[in-house]
């Protein structure tokens, strides 16, 4: 499960994985430099010479897109330097799907390597960590070559490559090569809690897509035949109206230059946005050094890039003086380091040049320069990989934040974070409790961090991990735990078997749990109470939401993180001190009116989510009732009383399914799909232009088709047109499914018993009602027509004479190109798009709408969960400041990165007492002698105790007491318990599993006023 919504505005009111050192025979391994493609790189690229599995690709492209893809198939990747940042960007790039990818590094493993090193165990150490590393990278992607070299980096070498990714200082030599013959390069380099990336692209690159979105569309509502004065702006495309260029004068407003010599203007047009190509210019690593440009991830600390440029250098001359990094907390190098770091600024220009260095900034780069974090290299590694996978900005961002490190190493897998944080730090992670909700993307991605930093992986320690998918063929170019090996087994056995090999010392538990009311035995109060925090690494808000709710109750910590293509979000939630995860809330999902779907679509997203409907429609709800309505005896009597025109509707379709279109054969499946076809494309489109004519005018004098109405027309059958012969294809399987017929893929075939179907004329009827509002609709749902109902009821037949009958409800499933659904969403839903002169969407469009898929990749995902990482630093070591704590934004297309401090909780008050949401009233309603406290003496509890007055009192839906109760009913309940009245009145009887229940309050205080106050925990065991 991954992917999230990325914004929220404030609410108005309150089996073992097959994982170790060998490969598959495909991916060979080549071991002389020679062999590495020479292919040349144009700007932007993604792939491989073969072609993929369209299962294998689809996250990826639906974020890239085509072009992209096939510009990347042709690129050829060195990445040097195999340790935790390394082998992050080598993951990312090999599950990108390059053409190829070399791994250099000619340094043995070591133990302080394994901190975020995942692909190296400790048998590995004393290996080469790049001979090591490549048969575990190259299971990631079968169809990306991956080989290894080991010697120099000479000038003959890099010009192999079209981009030579550098982990740490690069040769200046090597510089000067890359620049001088266009090959793209990357330097990146982690120290601890510090970071720094470059990117250098070359004198000239082209970018076609500046900023990643979706180019914007809007209807033409006027076209006047004035001429304009030329102005620069943004290009532009009209569709529909002769594909006329245009250019952008403003936010409403664009020109097209001197339409005096065209037809006048009648209706219609799609104005679109045209994303131009844009050349940008790269220094050299040599210009940068003294011209920085610098990404500001915090305004708050507007001047740390530079100091962190300065000291940066200043640390690669120490290395280079030394051979080695300063020492952990060594006052010494660490005073070094600075002396250093003042020479280089008195070198610099006066751009640069700081007038007073912080001091405290570049020791604390010095005593953590030993250190290797993997949420660091996560977050680096992310974005790294992101810019060998695109075309940006070279620019030059230094990040930063602080924590405390131990001086000597351990010969532990941990030193390099124990350089850093120090030992008890460690021993903490070692002892945490942590429920991860998910192991898709970012649960992967979540679980090979926690590996890493040894979180649970101590006495006491434990990760329980909860997914209930299986894993799917699309899934493994990001869920990067998985192979192809594991399709089909569940996500969360296979991500925690995983883990275990990278760190055998891990202590997790997998579940196969949706989490919900309905699963709260086994995620109970024992279970949330032993927690230490909580993980979300869910794919939608209601089960975020209900996550939220429980880590409030339980006052757990919540690390929330998402993604949404190339944007990222990450917001950590502490109990009493920042808001929840429901505080603030997404926008609602854009809906489309009813009747645009039905009568007046102008997008193919309309036509998509009709042709969605369409497939239910047909395939799927029609049999789902007839079953019902044969095994359920109670099934009219509930159909009854469904709200407005429901009962119509499902007797109609069941009497269709059973009685007026029931199939016998496969020749009566292609003659329905014919026959509807007629209906949806022909007919239905002939009688909405006899209702409204092309040239019709409303009361005010427009025209009716005009605006978002587009005039449609009515298609003609020819089964030599491929689009029509999809459709039939489809549509006639698909319906003889739900029957258990048989059917074909025959194409002549179907075409041979398409000249036997008899289409009936059509002629538009006069006193058929079209509805062109939602409103209109509405009302008219209000009233059903009885007699029409008693008429579909007698012509059923009888359900005992359908007892060995049954039909076959298709769910549908997007990933399966082989089953029909797609075939029939593309056909079905470019023909009505061919009704409305709408540009038909491909079949990769057709599937990221209609399928509503969230468009994932593994840089973006790397990146955000190195952010959440960082986060559960700061949550393990107990920080209570809110200043301590950041929530973030990304967008790798751009590049941003935005990072706030979390919004405090809200705090409320009654009296002089102040409350916010992590606080209740805690009430102890059985005794140790087992008795109960009643109904009256809960209310007189509140009365003496918190001088509140309880006018309303409820648990759940179930309304327990309130002022304006019968007499009756209250002295009944008066002096019953309270868990007696919770029974009574949900008529729900309270699990064993229960320890408390929850009662919300409504109250006046002293001077009869309402007041707000917090829930009560009434605790029962």
């Amino acid at each position: 499960m991954s992917s999230s919504p990325l914004s929220k505005k404030r609410r108005v009111s309150g089996s073992e994985p097959k994982t170790g050192s060998n490969c598959s025979s495909g991916n060979s391994v080549q071991s002389d430099p020679r062999a590495a493609p020479t292919n040349v790189m144009g700007p932007g690229w993604l792939g491989c010479p073969a072609p993929r599995p369209a299962s294998l690709r689809p996250p990826r492209r639906y974020v890239l897109g085509h072009e992209a893809m096939k510009r990347m198939q042709n690129a050829s990747v060195l990445v040097s330097g195999l340790r935790g940042l390394g082998v992050e960007i080598a993951k990312n790039i090999i599950l990108g799907g390059v053409k190829s990818v070399t791994l250099h590094d000619t340094e043995p493993a070591q133990w302080a390597d394994l901190a975020s090193q995942f692909y190296l165990r400790e048998e590995d150490l004393g290996k080469n960590r790049a001979e090591v590393s490549q048969p575990r990278l190259a299971e990631l992607n079968s169809y990306v070559p991956v080989s290894v070299h080991t010697g120099a980096l000479t000038d003959d070498f890099l010009s192999q490559f079209q981009v030579p990714g550098r982990l740490g200082p690069f040769p200046a030599a090597g510089r000067g090569v890359c620049h001088s013959k266009g090959i793209k390069m990357v330097v990146a380099d982690t120290r601890g809690l510090f970071g720094d990336l470059f990117c250098d692209f070359g004198d000239e690159m082209v970018v076609t897509d500046t900023n990643g979105e979706q180019p914007l569309s809007a209807h033409d509502l006027m076209i006047t035949k004035v001429m304009l004065p030329g102005r620069l702006g943004s290009p532009l495309v009209l569709e529909g109206v002769g594909g006329l260029g245009a250019e952008s004068l403003g936010p409403y407003t664009f020109s097209i230059g001197d339409t005096s010599s065209f037809s006048e203007y009648v209706r219609g047009g799609i104005v679109s946005q045209v994303k131009m190509p844009k050349k940008i210019s790269f220094k050299p690593l040599s210009v940068a050094l003294a011209e920085p440009d610098f990404v500001v991830t915090d305004f708050g600390k507007f001047d740390r890039p530079a100091h962190l440029h300065l000291a940066f250098q200043a640390l690669h001359d120490f290395q280079r003086q030394h051979q080695r990094l300063p020492r952990p907390r060594s006052e010494a190098d660490a005073a070094e380091v600075l002396a250093l770091t003042q020479a280089v600024n008195q070198r610099a220009p006066p751009a640069l040049k700081q007038e007073k260095l912080n001091e405290g900034l570049i020791k604390e780069l010095a005593y953590q320069a030993a250190g290797d974090l993997a949420p660091i290299n996560a977050f680096i590694g992310g974005l790294a990989a992101q810019e060998v996978m695109k075309v940006a900005p070279g620019r030059l961002g230094p990040l930063m934040t602080t924590g405390r490190c131990l001086p000597e190493d351990q010969n532990s897998r941990y030193d390099g974070q124990i350089a850093v944080f120090g030992a008890d730090l460690q021993a903490k992670l070692g002892q945490q409790k942590y429920f991860l909700v998910g192991a898709g993307a970012i649960g992967c991605e979540l679980l090979k961090n926690f590996a890493l930093l040894g979180l649970a992986c101590g006495d006491g320690g434990e990760v329980t991990v909860t997914d209930m998918d299986t894993i799917e063929k699309s899934n493994l170019n990001r869920q990067f735990l998985f192979r192809p090996w594991d399709v089909t087994k569940m996500k969360s056995d296979t991500a925690a078997a995983a883990v275990r090999q990278m760190n055998p010392n891990i202590h997790i538990m997998s579940h196969q749990d949706r989490v919900g009311p309905d699963t709260e035995r086994v995620y109970d109060d024992d279970f949330f109470e032993g927690l230490d925090g909580v993980a979300n690494a869910l794919d939608n808000v209601d089960a975020r939401m209900y996550m939220d709710r429980r880590c409030v109750y339980y006052r757990k910590p919540l690390l929330e993180s998402g993604t949404l293509g190339t944007k990222g979000n990450v917001q950590v939630v502490i109990p009493f001190l920042t808001e929840s995860y429901s505080s603030s809330q997404d926008p609602p999902e854009k809906s489309i009116p009813i009747c645009t779907l039905k009568n007046f679509p102008n997008a193919i997203e309309h036509t998509l989510q009709w042709a969605r409907d369409e497939f239910e429609g047909l395939f799927k709800q029609p049999a789902e009732s007839v079953n019902q309505y044969i095994s359920d005896p109670k099934f009219m009597e509930r159909t009854l009383k469904l709200p407005g025109t429901q009962p119509l509707e499902v007797l109609e379709a069941v009497n269709k399914s059973l009685v007026s279109e029931r199939p016998r054969s496969w020749a009566d499946c292609v003659g329905w799909a014919c026959r509807h076809w007629h209906c949806q494309y022909s007919n239905n489109i002939r009688q909405l232009l006899h209702n409204f004519p092309p040239h019709q005018k409303t009361n005010s004098g427009t025209l009716f088709w005009s605006g978002p109405k587009r005039c449609p027309h009515p298609l003609t059958f020819d089964e030599s047109n491929p689009l029509h012969m999809d459709y039939i294809m489809a549509a006639a399987n698909l319906f003889a499914q739900t029957y258990g017929i048989t059917g074909t893929r025959d194409v002549g075939a179907v075409a041979e018993l398409l000249h036997q179907v008899q289409v009936p004329e059509f002629t538009p009827k006069s006193g058929v009602r079209i509805h062109i509002s939602d409103q209109e609709l509405q009302n008219a749902n209000a009233s059903v027509d009885d007699s029409r109902l008693e008429e579909l009821k007698s012509s059923l037949p009888n359900p005992e004479d359908l007892q060995s009958f049954r039909m076959y409800p298709i769910d549908f499933e997007k990933d399966d190109d082989t089953n029909f659904h797609m075939d029939f969403i593309v056909a079905a839903s470019n023909l009505r798009a061919e009704n409305y002169d709408i540009p038909p969407a491909d079949r990769h469009k057709s599937k990221l709408i209609a399928g509503k898929i969230i468009p994932a990749i593994a840089t973006t995902t790397a990146a955000v969960v190195g952010l959440v990482c960082l986060e559960l630093y700061k949550v393990v070591q107990g920080h209570k400041r809110l200043e301590s704590y950041k929530n973030g934004f990304l967008n790798l297309a751009l590049p941003f990165f935005g990072f706030s401090e979390p919004i405090a909780c809200p705090r409320n008050k009654y009296y002089d007492i102040e409350w916010t949401l992590w606080d209740r009233f805690e009430v102890q309603g059985v005794q140790p002698s087992g008795e109960e406290m009643t109904l009256r003496q809960f209310l007189a509890y509140f009365k003496s105790e918190h001088r509140l007055e309880i006018t309303m009192l409820s648990q759940g839906v179930s309304m327990l007491y309130s002022f304006f109760m019968p007499p009756a009913k209250l002295r009944e309940r008066h002096d019953q318990p309270m868990t007696e009245i919770v029974t009574k009145v949900s008529k729900k009887k309270i699990g064993r599993h229960v320890k408390a229940l929850v009662f919300e309050l409504c109250c006046n205080d002293d001077s009869e006023c309402d007041i707000e106050v917090p829930y009560v925990r009434y605790t029962i065991r």
